[in-house]
């Protein structure tokens, strides 16, 4: 049983920092371990069978069947289907697999690219399993997930309807791997289902997690063929789509191109035609059937014009999906191409130029760090903000270098498992030039920065999916990156990915990791007048007060709702809050609070007050998201963007607001804890085994 709540949130994060989640170390999914699984089935003499994506109705999901089909439907293993299957027979080929019933061709289309990579192939299918070694019906694939590897683990029973396999299919009868495949990422996805419709990038990024970019063909840069050229030598994955036509459906236009289809980009080169170059594209369609009838394809009088050599190299005459094109014609009936690559060093004509990448994952929470886009000046700030300083290049790279030198990707992660069902927010980021009286600021940069400040460059749109991103060319400097969702108070999390071939210095633009503590900022006449009170403070503690001049939690929960919250439109304290006020305050652990501790808690509650009617800016008598932050700095605390939206999450009301009573509760109990982080810290205590967020999180929620 995994640990609850907050306590898997820091474990996560300790696995991350540890080097779980890489290739190498993959995340269980679902807490799936294939070892101990696979073990346990050939000790017992058992073939596996998974519960957590069980042969049934639940795994195809609704949409593919009729009712009465899906009662028809039987799931078989391989071993009951055909006699000696395999997982693979004579290694793997983007020929070896038709399209099922499911419109996932960006998957399959993904899949064709996935073939001419081995490297990439043995990471996303080990090549610890089959058939005929330690069979139990058990297998795994690993998949890049937002920001980590998974290890999926699933058993072998495909469905089957009429005695046929209706999903992936090998055209080898007895070979499994392309079927098991698919089974594993519908599982990842949901289902069955959930893998209808979707871009080929999405898939080429879980199979490599590496670098993506997208480049639209209605405006395609000068040297992009020689670009793909590059990215081909470099082991690259490259798959492209096209529109849409008038309906959702599938059109096949007379030229042979499918409307609304994806398709792998198996080949690019140049040959000479009639004493002229010209550069060509070669395409697969996961049909595994269905080509182009243009120029170059297959039967194109054309290819009579290349030499002997050129055209035994590049034509094969066979209705197997794959064809070719002139690159005129491909960006004329296709809208995009998306390159997906472990290193982007082919970015560059030159190789003494190397990009790095750098990765960052953040959280728009509402009310709190969710501003929407720059439409809403007032809130657009309380964004997550990222600093990055760019280094000059080295002279040779930078006498080299093509027209950009970096690139930004914003990817958005889903809110819930079942991809049909995630709902994307509309992303997009600015970046801004730090000027010279900002360097060296910390915190986050306030509402005036960006009023009087433009963006030197951001996305051109802010789009409904999964990632945008953007070239761009910046000088070297101090830059922040500002991502958001186009509407305030948006609640999502992403990634953030950086690639440049400067020396890239980056991180989060909030002012601490977890909590820093500084003088408070409050109205000192107020303070003077609240001191001066001190018989009112003993006379509220002698009248509520037990025969031995103690208040327990019932006692001071009692004066605080009598005394306190005087004209105050509230719920009051309640007992628990009482008793963790007691236990705050408590120096002398009894339980209770003497004259002298009551005293403490009452003159500290008095100034917290008066914060908290300070920051209520618009009189509400409670304190917004966005107010909490500044009565928090006020208070003489600066919180990093996790603990803000922490706090957001323990305290706040279910209108989303946050009341006197549990502002002081906040208000204590967050300084107490940064205090004793610090002395503990200091002497080499806690902070040995936890870091400071990790305390945070477990003493907010304690």
């Amino acid at each position: 049983m995994p640990p609850p709540g907050v306590c898997l949130n820091i474990v996560n994060e300790r696995y991350k920092k540890d080097g779980r989640g890489t290739a190498e170390n993959p995340d269980k999914f679902l807490d799936q371990d294939f070892e101990y699984l696979r073990e346990y089935c050939l000790i017992r003499g058992m073939r596996y069978i998974d519960d957590m994506f069980p042969p049934d109705r639940t795994s195809i999901g609704p949409g593919i069947l009729t009712p009465e089909e899906m009662e028809r439907v039987e799931w078989v293993r391989p071993g009951k289907a055909v006699q000696d299957p395999y997982l693979f027979v004579d290694g793997v080929s983007r020929f070896d697999f038709s399209q099922g019933a499911v419109g996932n061709c960006w998957f399959l289309a993904s899949i064709g690219a996935l073939t001419f990579q081995q490297h990439i192939l043995k990471k996303v299918l080990p090549t610890d399993q089959g058939f005929q070694k330690d069979y139990a019906g058990i297998f795994h694939f690993r998949f890049w997930r937002f920001g980590k590897w998974v290890d999926v683990v699933i058993d072998d029973k495909l469905p089957t309807l009429n005695g046929n396999f209706f999903f992936v299919h090998s055209k080898t009868p007895n070979e499994f791997w392309p079927a098991l495949l698919e089974k594993a990422y519908a599982k990842v996805c949901g289902s069955y289902a959930d893998m209808n419709s979707g871009d080929v990038s999405e898939a080429l990024m879980d199979f490599t997690g590496g670098i993506h970019m997208t480049f639209q063909l209605k405006d395609v840069p000068s040297d992009l063929w020689a670009l793909m050229h590059r990215a081909a030598k470099s082991k690259s994955l490259m798959g492209c789509g096209t529109p849409q036509g008038e309906t959702s459906a599938n059109t096949v236009l007379p030229n042979g191109i499918v409307q609304g289809h994806a398709y792998t980009v198996t080949g690019v080169t140049k040959v000479t035609s009639n004493g002229r170059p010209v550069n060509l594209v070669r395409l697969w369609n996961p049909w595994g059937e269905g080509e182009w009838n243009g120029d170059w394809s297959d039967n194109s009088p054309l290819w009579q014009t290349l030499s002997a050599s050129e055209r035994k190299q590049c034509l094969q005459v066979d209705d197997n999906g794959e064809f070719w094109m002139s690159m005129q014609d491909w960006c004329t009936y296709y809208k995009s191409v998306d390159i997906c690559c472990l290193c982007p060093d082919f970015l560059d004509a030159s190789g003494s130029c190397h990009w790095t990448s750098s990765f960052h994952e953040g959280r728009w929470v509402a009310g709190t760090t969710a501003g929407g886009c720059m439409n809403h000046k007032d809130s657009f700030w309380i964004n997550p903000q990222f600093r990055i300083k760019l280094d000059k290049l080295d002279e040779d790279c930078a006498s080299k270098q093509g027209p950009n030198n970096m690139l930004v990707s914003l990817l958005q992660k889903p809110d819930k498992r079942n991809r049909r069902l995630v709902s994307s927010l509309h992303i997009g980021f600015s970046i801004f030039e730090v000027p010279p009286e900002y360097q060296g600021k910390k915190g986050k940069f306030p509402a005036a920065f960006f009023s009087s400040n433009q963006p030197v460059a951001q996305t051109k749109n802010y789009l409904n999916a999964r990632e945008v991103m953007e070239f761009f060319r910046l000088r070297p400097g101090e830059y922040i990156i500002v991502p958001s969702t186009f509407r305030p108070n948006e609640t999502a999390s992403f990634i953030l990915a950086i690639l440049s071939k400067n020396e890239t210095h980056i991180h989060e633009n909030s002012s601490v990791q977890g909590v820093e503590i500084h003088k408070p900022t409050v109205n000192e006449n107020i303070m003077q007048k609240e001191a001066g009170r001190g018989k009112t403070e003993n006379k509220l503690f002698r009248q509520y007060s037990d025969q031995y001049e103690e208040v327990n939690a019932e006692q001071l929960q009692r004066l605080l709702n009598d005394n306190f919250l005087n004209g105050v439109n509230s719920g009051g304290f309640s007992l628990d809050a009482c008793r963790g006020l007691v236990a705050l305050m408590d120096l002398s652990i009894t339980g209770t609070l003497n004259g002298q501790e009551f005293i403490r808690l009452w003159k500290r509650a008095i100034q917290y007050k008066e914060i908290f009617f300070l920051k209520d800016t618009d009189r509400t008598g409670t304190l917004s998201l966005g107010e909490l932050r500044n009565a928090i700095e006020a208070s003489g605390l600066t919180v990093s963007d996790d603990i803000l939206n922490l706090l957001a999450l323990r305290y706040r009301g279910s209108s989303g607001d946050i009341s006197l009573e549990s502002f002081i509760c906040l208000i204590l109990r967050l300084d107490c804890m940064a205090k004793i982080f610090k002395k503990l810290s200091d002497s080499q205590g806690v902070g040995m085994f936890l870091r400071e967020s990790e305390w945070m999180y477990l003493c907010m929620y304690s």
